[in-house]
């Protein structure tokens, strides 16, 4: 049975979330390019290592705090409760790309 109260209440907590997130102080690019500044600038040389190749990188853009671990929603959950609306960028330690669509992962020299 469809129950419209509880759908109206759903959407409505949806468009908050939508909304809260529609005002970033980054766009997407430069998250992008902060993140890849970052790692490769000061926090590549510290991390990259045996135990962490394979590894989710994830980097608070503004304050350059990162997390490490198995699983990139975990990583930036992490940052995030340090920061509630950290501007994040992932990455995959000693890889081009956090994931591989359609192809594989290629290991960074």
């Amino acid at each position: 049975m469809f129950c419209p109260r509880i759908r109206r209440k759903s959407l409505i907590t949806l468009n908050l979330r939508i909304a809260h997130m529609a005002n970033p102080q980054l766009s997407g690019e430069e998250i992008t390019q902060r993140g890849r500044e970052l790692y490769e600038k000061s926090i590549r040389s510290q991390v990259e290592t045996k135990e962490n190749i394979g590894k989710i990188i994830s980097i608070n853009v503004e304050t350059g705090e990162y997390e490490i671990g198995e699983d990139l929603i975990m990583t930036s959950r992490r940052l995030q409760a340090k920061q509630s609306d950290a501007p994040i960028w992932a990455g995959r330690i000693g890889f081009n790309a956090v994931y591989a669509v359609g192809g594989t992962l290629t290991r960074m020299a």
